[in-house]
């Protein structure tokens, strides 16, 4: 008697919990649909601001579904580990930089490791690879093993990198796997700017911050640059010549008025010589105080300009020129990109940055990101600001200069605000990747897929009808073979199926294609069950026991086949979620879940509905077909 009350209670707590485990998938649909009912915008807007918070509760809590259903965008990323080796790298020359060259372009047209294709350039050119790293008594297996745990060590810290800056972007239960030595799978289910989320990843957040040379020295700099292009009469490198179409370039920088070499009309980059004496300044201006600056239209130009060799060799030792990530408008309403010259050594990175906060300036209307620093990073910065009072420090995120600002006096608790941010969506991207931390090595988008929302609601369409389809055949066999033994069978169809969909909902799991057929598996599996038990009793009534005494045996002595059969299958389910991938994995989830949901529904929730209408004298030889 015992034993019954509790099955009984359990029954009726596993159902409760269930509907309350899928109320908030109710409730969002519900008012989705009544904010869609409402006849004008304005209307469905007031609507959805008077219940924000009942709507993003619900939302919430939902059951989610997956890129395949609710439509999203599916990523392909790989981690640039030749870039990860050329860090690793010391005594750099030029055989170095033609071997890596080699390497890259192998690495672009083969899946093979990378660490595997350097080491057959390094044979090939008979050079051993402690030349280039590590301790030059190395062997060359030896360096191999430490590359390899480098490339290992970075696709993991990569993929943990992005998984945070996606759980902090805020997309519900994205799918993120790695595939092979470098590449790295993505799902998110429900993102709608795609623009935004491929910045959010690409970004490798490395930011450092940065000594500028003096104004004179970017002055002379610049003179020997214009004086080489003018002397050689280089010609640009192909598709960087700037549009010789464009509007006029007499727009000035707010500090001062642009030089009269500067073009008034279009700019053209020479195509085999040299058509001016001042090849440089046809697209950079220099302002009185000493600052460098280019039109927008002539940025790439400019960008080509400064990443080829011969040009780096004419920069004084130990420095690069660097562009604005951001521009500022001139009188004429024209965005001029500013150049820097900083030193190659960082004096502080960001690796020293504990958190990050994207802000409103002190007006309120430029939106910042203001960081705290480590300890360390906090007596570091102390230093170098106090020892540099009066210069300049440029703020450096990804090779662009975000800000350049003047220290005005020491700063001893190792807070910094990044500026000449546009908007503060921008800002909270800045913070998400400062928060993460910087990727090992750059990454790169090599596939990219995008599904779209009326596809997805197809998708749903299909899954939906395929399963009421499923449950509505096996209930009709069930009723029309075993009488009223089948409607028993059908109630615990569908507890199985609620139990499925709100565990799904109640820890936040998505519901995808594979999913759904997972179900439909599933339904097939707990009619099994309920196939076994039946024919058990159906002999046990043929020798001429009483239906009570049947259905207790039938029970017991089916039991073994039943637990037999779905460990076997949960052991299944467990290695194709252990060892797959993506759509695998959901198919896999919902199977376990539904097979677990199906042994419970089986042994116990059929057996105290029998009990029940055998204590209402309900149920007789001919109730099991």
């Amino acid at each position: 008697m015992k034993n019954k009350r509790f099955n009984l209670l359990l029954i009726a707590v596993v159902t409760l919990v269930s509907l309350w485990s899928l109320w908030p998938t109710w409730r969002d649909y519900s008012l989705t649909r009544q904010i869609d009912s409402f006849g004008s915008a304005q209307d469905s807007l007031k609507y959805a601001l008077s219940h924000r918070e009942e709507i993003e509760d619900a939302r919430k809590k939902s059951l989610k579904l997956g890129l395949d259903l609710r439509g999203g965008m599916h990523l392909v990323m790989e981690v640039d580990q030749v870039d990860l080796f050329e860090q690793k790298a010391w005594n750099k020359d030029a055989k170095f930089t033609a071997i890596m060259q080699a390497v890259r372009a192998n690495a672009a047209k083969s899946d093979e490791r990378v660490i595997d294709l350097l080491l057959a350039e390094f044979r090939r050119e008979n050079i051993r690879l402690s030349r280039y790293f590590y301790d030059i008594r190395n062997s060359d297996q030896e360096i191999v093993s430490k590359l390899e745990k480098e490339s290992v060590d970075a696709l993991g810290r990569a993929k943990e990198i992005i998984r945070n800056r996606i759980d902090q972007y805020g997309v519900a239960e994205p799918v993120i796997t790695t595939q092979g030595s470098r590449k790295i799978i993505i799902e998110l289910p429900g993102v709608s700017d795609e623009n935004r989320v491929r910045n959010l990843l690409k970004g490798t957040a490395k930011l450092e911050f940065r000594l500028l040379r003096e104004p004179e020295v970017m002055v002379r700099t610049l003179d020997r640059i214009n004086s080489y292009l003018a002397q050689n009469s280089i010609p640009p490198q192909e598709g960087t010549v700037p549009d010789s179409t464009s509007t006029s370039t007499s727009a000035t920088a707010t500090s001062a008025p642009l030089p009269p070499s500067l073009p008034t009309s279009g700019l053209a980059a020479p195509a085999n010589k040299s058509t001016t004496a001042n090849p440089l300044y046809d697209v950079v201006g220099i302002s009185q105080n000493g600052t460098a600056y280019t039109a927008e239209r002539s940025r790439e130009y400019v960008l080509s300009l400064l990443r080829r060799s011969d040009i780096q060799a004419l920069l004084p030792m130990d420095t690069e020129l660097l562009l604005a990530a951001k521009p500022d408008l001139g009188k004429a309403g024209e965005k001029l990109y500013s150049i820097y010259l900083v030193k190659k050594g960082p004096e502080l990175t960001g690796g020293v940055i504990t958190e990050a906060k994207a802000t409103f300036g002190s007006e309120g209307v430029q939106p910042e990101v203001m960081m705290s620093m480590n300890t360390e990073g906090t007596s570091k910065w102390a230093r170098i600001t106090g020892a540099n009072i009066g210069k300049r420090i440029a703020i450096v995120l990804d090779g662009a200069v975000y800000s350049a600002p003047v220290v005005q006096s020491k700063i001893p608790n190792g807070n910094s605000v990044i500026n000449g941010i546009e908007s503060l969506e921008e800002a909270k991207d800045l913070e998400i990747v400062l928060k993460a931390g910087a990727l090992p090595a750059p990454v790169r988008i090599t596939e990219e897929r995008s599904v779209g929302p009326s596809l997805g609601a197809d998708y749903i369409r299909a899954g939906i009808q395929s399963l009421a389809w499923a449950f509505f055949a096996v209930s009709v066999f069930m009723l029309v073979y075993y009488k009223k033994a089948g409607i028993a069978a059908d109630i615990a169809l569908v507890l199985n199926i609620l139990i499925v969909l709100s565990v799904l909902a109640g820890f936040n799991a998505s519901l995808s294609l594979p999913g759904i057929a997972g179900i439909v598996l599933t339904i097939g599996m707990a009619v099994d069950a309920n196939v076994l038990i039946y024919e058990r009793i159906r002999e046990e009534l043929a020798e001429g026991k009483g239906v009570l005494t049947a259905v207790t045996q039938g029970y017991d002595r089916a039991f073994s086949s039943i637990l037999d059969s779905h460990v076997t299958t949960l052991s299944a389910a467990f290695l194709l979620y252990t060892y797959g991938i993506g759509p695998i994995q959901g198919f896999a989830v919902t199977l376990m879940i539904g097979t677990s949901a199906s042994l419970f529904t089986a042994i116990v929730v059929t057996r105290e509905i029998f009990h029940l209408l055998l204590a209402k004298n309900l149920m007789s030889e001919k109730s099991f077909g």
